[in-house]
This record gives C-alpha cells, sequence and structure tokens, in this order.
C-alpha cells in the first residue's frame, strides 16, 4: 500500500464527547491533505529507521558476540557485564528430597516447595502461594523487610502437608531468587548493589542478600538455610534444564529482558584460576545494556534522555514489555501534532508518559484484530487515547505497532543468535551441529505471538534453514521458581 494511499483520511479523528452536528475546530494552515502527507512521512521515516535487514541483523549478532568476549575478558571490558553465576552444577534428574524457592523480583513475591523424585518420579509434587509485599515495607528497613518475607515463608512451611517428605536430621534447604543488582560472590553469596523497582529499603546495600535471609529465618525459628542464590534468568535455565540436557541458553522477556548461557571455564579469562569440577558455569550476560548498532529512532533517543537511566539499557529499552508501549505513544503524539492524526485538540492522554505501558494486552490485541474495520484496534484507541478513529487512521496507528514490535522481536532474535554464534565458535561447531534448545520466559514472549514470530524469523533468517533446524526456541513458563529449588537440590550441603 502507498503512503498516499493509507493516509488519505487520517484527519477524520474526532475526540470522544463530540457531538454529532457540533462544529470541528479549523485548521488555521494545515488542510486535510498537508496533513496526511505529515502523517504519511513520519510513518515512513519510522519505518525506515525501525528496518532490521539482513546486514543490521548480522552486525548486531557479531558484536553481541564481541561483546560477550569483552566482558569475558575483564570486568568493565564491554557494554556486557557477563556476571559469574558460581553455578557450576545444573540439575541432572537425579535429585531427590523436599526443597523450597522464594522468588523475589518485585512487588509480589512467591514461595514454592517441591518434592523431587529421582530419574524415575522426578516431580513428585509441587505446591506454591504469592504474595503482595506491603508497600510501606518497600522503605522501612532490612530487618523489617526480610522478617516479613521469613514469616510468610515460615506459615508456608507449616503448611506442609503429608505429600511432602523432608529428611530426618537435615535443615530445609533454600532456593532464592533475587532479581535485584548483586554482586555474586559464591553459589550461595551475594553483595546487594542497589535496589530497584521502587525500593529503598534501608541497610542491604553492600551486605550479603542470604545473610539478611538466613538471619530474619533464624529469627522467626526457621530450620531452614539458603543453598543457591540465583536470578530469574539463571533460574529458568536451570528449571529447562531439568527437563532437556539440549538446553544451553535462557532469555526473559517480560517487562525487562536478559539472558545467560552456560559457557565453558577455560573461556573465562577474568576466573583467574577459579575451578570448577564441571568445567562449565552459566553465565549472566545482562544484555540489557547492549548497544553497539542498534537502530535507533528519534523516538527511542528522546525516550533515553527522558529517562531515570539515560544512556544506559538501550537494548532493554528497544526490545522489552517496559517500552515498547512508550515508544509507540511518542510516534503517536508526533502524528497528533504535526499532522492532526487526532484532530484538534490533541489528546490529553497523549502527553502522559507510558500511558500505553500496557503492551502486552493493547498492542497485541490491536496486531491480532482481523476485522474488517479493525473495531479493537478502534475500541482500544477509544479506551487508552480517549478519540474516536476512521478506518484509516486504525490502520496507521496499527502500522506504527506493527514498526516497533517488528524491530523489538527481530533484534531480540539476533541477540540469541550472537549468544549461540560465540558459543558455537569456541567450540568448534559443537553448537550449530547438534539440537541446542534456548529456554524463553516472560510476559512479553508468552502472551505477543507476533513478537515470538519475528524473533523466530530472525533467528531463521541469520542461521539459514539447516542450522536454524537444530536452534529450538521453546517456552519455559515460571521456570525460574522451579528451577531455584532444583538449584538448591543440585548444590545441596547434603549431596
Amino acid at each position: 500500500m502507498s503512503v498516499a494511499a493509507r493516509t488519505a483520511t487520517i484527519g477524520s479523528f474526532s475526540p470522544v464527547g463530540s457531538q454529532k452536528g457540533s462544529p470541528r475546530p479549523k485548521m488555521a494552515v494545515r488542510s486535510r491533505i498537508s496533513t496526511s502527507l505529515s502523517v504519511g512521512r513520519i510513518l515512513t521515516n519510522l519505518e525506515n529507521s525501525c528496518a532490521t535487514p539482513l546486514p543490521v541483523l548480522r552486525h548486531v549478532a557479531d558484536a553481541m558476540a564481541d561483546d560477550m568476549r569483552g566482558g569475558l575478558a575483564v570486568d568493565g571490558g564491554s557494554d556486557l557485564k557477563m556476571i559469574l553465576s558460581f553455578v557450576n552444577t545444573l540439575p541432572t534428574g537425579n535429585e531427590e528430597g523436599l526443597f523450597y524457592a522464594l522468588d523475589l523480583g518485585g512487588t509480589n513475591f512467591r514461595v514454592l516447595r517441591v518434592q523431587l523424585g529421582g530419574k524415575d518420579k522426578r516431580v513428585i509434587d509441587t505446591e506454591f502461594e504469592q504474595v503482595s509485599i506491603p508497600q510501606e515495607l518497600m522503605f522501612r528497613t532490612s530487618e523489617e523487610l526480610f522478617d516479613f518475607i521469613a514469616s510468610v515463608l515460615g506459615r508456608f512451611v507449616q503448611k506442609e502437608s503429608g505429600k511432602f517428605s523432608p529428611a530426618q536430621g537435615r535443615k530445609r534447604e533454600i532456593g532464592f531468587t533475587f532479581s535485584f543488582p548483586v554482586k555474586q560472590t559464591s553459589i550461595d553469596s551475594g553483595i546487594l548493589i542497589k535496589w530497584t523497582k521502587g525500593f529503598a529499603v534501608s541497610g542491604t546495600a553492600g551486605r550479603d542478600v542470604v545473610a539478611c535471609l538466613n538471619e530474619a529465618m533464624e529469627r522467626q525459628g526457621l530450620d531452614m538455610r539458603v543453598s543457591a542464590l540465583v536470578n530469574d534468568t539463571v533460574g529458568t535455565l536451570a528449571g529447562a534444564r531439568y527437563w532437556d540436557d539440549d538446553v544451553m541458553v535462557a532469555v526473559i522477556l517480560g517487562t525487562g529482558t536478559n539472558a545467560c548461557y552456560v559457557e565453558r571455564t577455560d573461556a573465562i579469562p577474568k576466573l583467574n584460576g577459579h575451578a570448577s569440577s564441571s568445567g562449565r558455569t552459566i553465565i549472566n550476560t545482562e544484555w540489557g545494556a547492549f548497544s553497539n548498532g542498534l537502530p535507533l529512532t528519534e523516538f527511542d533517543k528522546d525516550m533515553d534522555a527522558a529517562s531515570i537511566n539515560p544512556g544506559e539499557q538501550i537494548f532493554e529499552k528497544t526490545i522489552s514489555g517496559m517500552y515498547l508501549g512508550e515508544i509507540v505513544r511518542r510516534v503517536l503524539l508526533k502524528m497528533a501534532e504535526a499532522g492532526s492524526l487526532f484532530g484538534d485538540p490533541v489528546p490529553e492522554k497523549l502527553f502522559t508518559p507510558f500511558s500505553l505501558r500496557q503492551v502486552t494486552p493493547d498492542l497485541c490485541a490491536m496486531q491480532k484484530d482481523s476485522s474488517r474495520d479493525l473495531e479493537a484496534v478502534g475500541s482500544i484507541l477509544n479506551n487508552t487515547v480517549g478519540v474516536r478513529s476512521s478506518l484509516t487512521a486504525r490502520r496507521v496507528v496499527l502500522e506504527v505497532c506493527d514498526t516497533i514490535v517488528k524491530r523489538g522481536g527481530r533484534l531480540a532474535g539476533a541477540g540469541i543468535v550472537g549468544i549461540l554464534q560465540k558459543m558455537d565458535n569456541d567450540s568448534r561447531g559443537l553448537v550449530f551441529g547438534k539440537r541446542t534448545v534456548v529456554a524463553m520466559d516472560g510476559g512479553l514472549y508468552e502472551h505477543y505471538p507476533q513478537y515470538r514470530r519475528y524473533l523466530q524469523d530472525a533467528v531463521d533468517e541469520l542461521l539459514g534453514d539447516e542450522i536454524s533446524s537444530n536452534v529450538i526456541i521453546e517456552h519455559s513458563k515460571d521456570g525460574s521458581g522451579i528451577g531455584a529449588a532444583l538449584l538448591a537440590a543440585a548444590n545441596s550441603k547434603y549431596a
């Protein structure tokens, strides 16, 4: 469809609440044709700036692999932190017994227990509870927060039914998924760098978060100990690896994003002689900080400049769920101001940052709309922006959404190929030459089929038919919680 054809009646938006027969505000200078051309020009520029042809994808994949090597050579060697997880022993399926997990990644946390039955029975039973953290505790002391968490865990333990069999004479062991910036010092210790996600808890920064939890459990009279400290991406890899030995990479694509993978210890210069009995460990890439060669628009740059961390997390800001809707909002605002996309005046809601934050339900629902009049698109525009729209205008909004989502999915796919490419080069072809599984989790990946398709398309284009047939990208729902329990089992002090 040509730009002229798709933008011919873009001026036919009207604010909700305008009554039939009431005079429309006059445009002093802009005619319907000129505003249509303005919107068309903005859309064309956006599509060109967001384009991800094969050469762009290949550059991103190569740059990702190069930055991985830089981060493994020395701390600060690239944008990627390439954090050592100290997870040197992965679940094998032989694990037996009762293990717990605590998953703290935001304003909600989960407690979980799993009874493992070894190779034959695997996971015999699981139970979990999800609890909201009272908002006031997000600004209190470390002791108050961890005492609350330990008290919830204690009540959960008390509900342990006869289906679960704790080993006599042993403390219950727990895997702790802690998705805040931590400098890991061992499999069961890590120093909190800083709180994020709205937390401002005093007395924790610079302390070992495992010690904080262990002390709180002691105060609550809980006979438990933390055997593994992991982040959600590492937990996802472990949870998926339990069922499939070919899992080598895990990626989270939700509100935020991250990736981890299994690395050979002899490929990590900054280890400085640290030994691993298995000869491998999991590396947490923190790939959201990647920035080399990304196709960015004026809207990305403006959003970054206005963010709380300008110049940081550029890859995350182009591919993750928190930001896709905000980029769309900024594009629509410019179209409304320069091209009268929503009539006059510009809808007030478009000026509010992150007013289109519900990217997964809203953008996805619009892209799924196959009705002749794009009724779902019109309804979502009505609810989120407060306007009624013509069919042609809805098509323009749909193209904006698709352009941003397509770029995000394809760049995520290129990032995955970059990780696999680095692994394959180091192993002299042992990755691409056999079945290799990438475990995926996160709401964006799970609930946005268009995004998943664009990601898979990029992987297929970069690797070609023969190699891409060996790379399996699988959804691993809620793998981080059970993964933490499995890592507690794999790293049990009683094993």
